[in-house]
C-alpha cells in the first residue's frame, strides 16, 4: 500500500495508538486500571499486589449483567468479598476504585473501625492483605442511567475481629 502526503496524518495517528502515544478509548476501564488503583492503594500500607483471577472476574461480569437493568447497589451474596458502585454517566475504573480508596480517611486504624458513622469497608477491602485475588466489572445500565461496577476479591475480606494489614 502506497502513502501518499494525504494518508500521512491518519497513519501517524493510527501508529501512535498502537505504540501506545495515544491511549485507546477504553482507558480507565481495563482490568489494568482496577488493578492500579487497587495495588496503589495496597502499597501505601505495605500490603503486597493484588493479581487478576478470570474466574473472579467472569462472576463479577455475571453479577453486573443480572444487575444492568435496575443497577441497584445490592451485593451479589457470593462468597467473594465485594466492592459496588454506581455513577452517572460514565463511572470509570479508575473512578470507581478512588470512590472506595477514598473511604481511607474515615477509617481509624488503632481501633479498626470507621469513624464518626461513616463507611470505611469498601477501603478496607481493598486493602484486605489476605485477598489476593481480584476481578471486576463495568456494566452501562438500561436507559442510560449511569454505570454498574463491581470488584470481586478472593478469599474475602473484612473479617471481623481481624485488621486489614
Amino acid at each position: 500500500m502506497a502513502f501518499s502526503n494525504s494518508n500521512l496524518p491518519y497513519y501517524c495517528v493510527i501508529m501512535a495508538i498502537a505504540i501506545g502515544i495515544i491511549q485507546p478509548l477504553h482507558a480507565q476501564n481495563d482490568k489494568q486500571d482496577f488493578l492500579d488503583g487497587h495495588n496503589i492503594a495496597r502499597a501505601q500500607v505495605g500490603v503486597k499486589n493484588i493479581t487478576w483471577n478470570n474466574t473472579v472476574a467472569a462472576y463479577a461480569l455475571n453479577y453486573a449483567n443480572q444487575r444492568r437493568g435496575d443497577c441497584e447497589l445490592i451485593h451479589s451474596n457470593g462468597s467473594y468479598g465485594e466492592n459496588l458502585a454506581r455513577g452517572s454517566p460514565d463511572l470509570s475504573a479508575t473512578e470507581a476504585v478512588n470512590l472506595w480508596v477514598n473511604e481511607k480517611a474515615y477509617y481509624n486504624y488503632t481501633s479498626n473501625s470507621c469513624i464518626d458513622g461513616k463507611e470505611c469497608h469498601h477501603y478496607t477491602q481493598v486493602v484486605w492483605r489476605n485477598s489476593t485475588h481480584l476481578g471486576c466489572a463495568r456494566v452501562h445500565c438500561a436507559n442510560n442511567t449511569g454505570t454498574f461496577v463491581i470488584c470481586n476479591y478472593d478469599p474475602a475480606g473484612n473479617i471481623v475481629g481481624q485488621y486489614p494489614y
